[in-house]
């Protein structure tokens, strides 16, 4: 476990592969931080094909683990690009941590976030709060919606973004993997433009990370998962940290 204050070392895997005439530069790495014991985020990074899959376990029990784990193995071997079977691999994994969960007695659910590329373009899977951005032609775009309570009081009005009750709600996720009702992941299909840069990051990044700062990093650092997972120790380390950049060329 890092400790506060600490520099905690970062290992960065790298990869590219070339799909359809275009270059992707692959990058990811992830970190304890210094308030959990273990890391509770699940990385993976294909050397295969244009896959990467973000997944952030709710809490520090074995369910988290286990839900993380279970959920990327499944996902990975599962995925393919297009909606129907993008939706399938969420759905498989939904069973599984539903059956873990009942073995277990306990909570058993992640967030999901994925790139999946295709011949032409990409697809982005996410269920919950981790997230994907895209910097494109300098301006870095948020693509995926956070399913907690906190993004729906603060699209509907509900009080102040920066109250309690806000901060309070971040942690009430509306959709997971694991949840009992089953609900889907967002899909999204996205073009592949060279110079595009894409992150996917969990919160224990993009909540330690001032959105400019991320967009400064993307535009301009050679090493920018190494510098975003960095200055989230710097902010503190308050939660498992997470970042992948897929960088067209």
């Amino acid at each position: 476990m890092a400790r506060l204050g600490a520099i905690e070392e970062i290992k960065i895997r790298r990869t590219e592969l070339t799909v359809a005439g275009r270059r992707l530069a692959m990058t990811a790495g992830t970190v304890v931080g210094n308030r959990y014991p273990a890391n509770f985020d699940v990385l993976h990074l294909d050397d295969g094909r244009p896959l990467v899959v973000v997944a952030d376990g709710m809490g520090a029990g074995e369910g988290s683990r286990v839900a993380g784990r279970t959920t990327v193995d499944v996902f990975v071997g599962m995925a393919a690009p297009g909606p129907g079977p993008l939706r399938a691999a969420v759905a498989e994994a939904q069973r599984r941590l539903r059956e873990a969960g009942h073995r277990l007695g306990e909570l058993t659910g992640c967030t999901l976030t994925a790139f999946v590329g295709d011949d032409h373009d990409a697809w982005l899977v996410q269920i919950g709060d981790s997230r994907a951005y895209r910097l494109r032609d300098g301006q870095l775009e948020l693509l995926t919606v956070d399913h907690t309570a906190a993004w729906l009081g603060a699209v509907n009005g509900w009080y102040p973004f920066d109250s309690p009750r806000a901060h309070a709600d971040r942690y009430r996720l509306m959709r997971y993997v694991g949840h009992p009702d089953q609900p889907e992941p967002d899909v999204l299909n996205v073009t592949l433009r060279p110079g595009d840069v894409y992150l996917l990051c969990t919160d224990g990044l993009a909540e330690q990370v001032p959105y400019g700062r991320i967009a400064e990093v993307l535009t301009r650092d050679g090493n920018p998962v190494g510098t975003l997972l960095a200055e989230s120790l710097r902010a503190g380390g308050n939660d498992n940290a997470t970042g992948a950049v897929i960088a067209v060329h």
